[in-house]
């Protein structure tokens, strides 16, 4: 059976400047390189889903500046016909990358919520139980997406990023799965946790119908699922930007376990593709294909 995946997510131009450090409050510093990139964790996370092999339907907005954003998706053989181009300056985030590999980000918005109820209402008339609805914290009308995904009957996938306070007025209880680092898990959670396994018991307490996906950083990722717990260790590699590694995770995790039925097996491929990400430059630019993860 081929899955379809819905990504309702945002789309960003990303802004990248190399630094030695990051930049502290009141410094000035020059950066020693810039780039653009295109990104957006929708659109990042779109891409590693088409990239694993997945048929991968976007949806969002862009703005009038935004032509390269749809120019990206459709290298991928990623269906863009939900997604809106609207007079407002595409989102864009200006990313800070220092010496070590290490980011930070500062987002704008944008395009990315300038969407309506109406046109999610649209978007859903194409699809129907049995599809997949992936979904992060940089777009608008999160509420009804998740609503009108569930009385679909469709399974949702939840990467609560960036985590702010809006995410406990969604409804938490309608997601089938939730994919965060470590710190995110504790923010929704709202308890600060240091074991691992106490943080899944937890989770579970809050959130009995979900299934859960929590990365480590160097110390791997973990996956709940029902009384079966998966551990994974990382697959060392140089770092050389960080940026768009958790998303690689995310749409390759997905897609295997779609694929495969087994989660210890997405695990596996997820970190091996998130590997690769993380040495290399760029967000979308560094997510591997399928060939490469299953010949690194």
């Amino acid at each position: 059976m081929e899955h379809r995946v819905l990504s309702y997510g945002s789309l960003n131009i990303d802004r990248v400047y190399s630094v030695p450090h990051m930049v502290r409050p009141g410094e000035t510093m020059s950066s020693t390189a810039y780039n653009e990139y295109v990104g957006g964790k929708g659109l990042n996370q779109s891409i590693a889903l088409a990239r694993s092999g997945m048929k991968v339907y976007h949806a969002g907005a862009v703005g009038s500046d935004g032509e390269v954003l749809l120019e990206t998706l459709k290298e991928d053989q990623i269906n863009i016909e939900f997604v809106k181009q609207t007079q407002e300056k595409s989102g864009h985030a200006i990313i800070q990358v220092d010496d070590s590999g290490q980011n930070s980000i500062l987002l704008f918005s944008g395009a990315n919520f300038s969407i309506l109820e109406e046109d999610v209402e649209g978007v859903f008339d194409h699809f129907e139980s049995g599809d997949i609805l992936l979904i992060q914290n940089e777009i608008n009308c999160l509420k009804q997406i998740i609503d009108l995904a569930d009385k679909k009957g469709m399974r949702i996938f939840f990467n609560p990023s960036p985590f702010n306070e809006d995410i406990f007025n969604l409804p938490l209880e309608k997601i089938d799965w939730f994919l965060l680092n470590e710190i995110e898990a504790q923010q929704i959670t709202q308890m600060e946790v240091r074991d691992d396994d106490l943080l899944v018991s937890i989770l579970k307490e809050h959130f009995p119908q979900a299934n859960f996906v929590i990365t480590l950083g160097e110390q791997g990722s973990m996956c709940s699922m029902g009384d079966k717990l998966y551990r994974q260790s990382i697959y060392p590699t140089e770092v050389v930007d960080t940026t768009g590694a958790g998303d690689t995770f995310t749409g390759y995790f997905i897609s295997t376990l779609l694929e495969t039925g087994a989660l210890d097996k997405a695990l596996d491929v997820a970190s091996k593709a998130s590997s690769i990400s993380v040495s290399r430059k760029g967000a979308s630019s560094s997510i591997p294909y399928k060939e490469e993860v299953e010949n690194d």
